[in-house]
């Protein structure tokens, strides 16, 4: 493995649960892989591209299977450069927590911002392509509730069927979730062995990598 993208989509730096678990599989990829370079992009801390009315423009002229000319393929350099950062990594790191039943605006932006036709996937005459295959992605979260499928509270879970979803569209299959929970709703003791439990795994993680 050449390289990782971590995607940060959490603001609490050093304090964050989330990042606590994502330091353990990162320390254990190391060990395992020691040439593999990390690529760290802070959503919270560096520029994602804005999507304008030109921006929005030009992906639909890629829908309708035409190219970019002139003022929109300008209005697209950032975003080619965003899309071609991550289809440079063979592997994907997300870490993020659960808001609000699913995730950061931050990360939903920069969703919004990379997958786009004709860059990450493309229509054929039977279906939808992915043109990100053959890799791996872990994506390690934490909640402040249990929304475990024998939780009650499992149906409101929209985090992880969502990333499922939008990243299985670009062809990515291989998606490993560790969901450290619940963080808030048992008390402080709770939450650290449960980020013990996820450290742990994120390790056994590495190993199957």
């Amino acid at each position: 493995m050449r390289k990782i993208l971590h995607i940060i989509a959490t603001p609490r730096g050093d304090v964050s649960r989330t990042l606590k678990i994502s330091g353990s599989f990162l320390e254990s990829l190391k060990n395992k892989y020691p040439e593999c370079a990390i690529d760290t992009l802070d959503l919270f801390k560096d520029t994602i591209p804005p999507l304008t009315l030109k921006t929005v423009s030009g992906k639909y002229v890629l829908l309708a299977g035409k190219d970019l000319s002139g003022d929109l393929k300008e209005a697209w350099l950032d975003i080619e450069r965003a899309i071609a950062r991550f289809l440079s990594a063979d592997a994907y790191l997300i870490s993020t927590p659960m808001w609000n039943f699913s995730i950061p605006y931050v990360l939903k932006h920069y969703i919004d911002v990379i997958i786009q036709p004709k860059y990450l996937f493309r229509y054929t005459d039977k279906d939808v392509e992915g043109l990100a295959k053959n890799k791996k992605m872990v994506i390690i979260t934490s909640r402040g509730g249990d929304y475990s499928a024998s939780s009650p509270f499992h149906a409101n879970d929209y985090q992880e069927p969502y990333l499922r979803a939008i990243f299985g569209l670009v062809g990515i299959a291989d998606i490993v979730f560790i969901n450290a929970q619940p963080m808030d709703a048992l008390g402080q003791g709770a939450a650290e062995e449960k980020i013990k439990q996820a450290q742990d795994l994120a390790a056994i993680t590495v190993e199957k990598f």
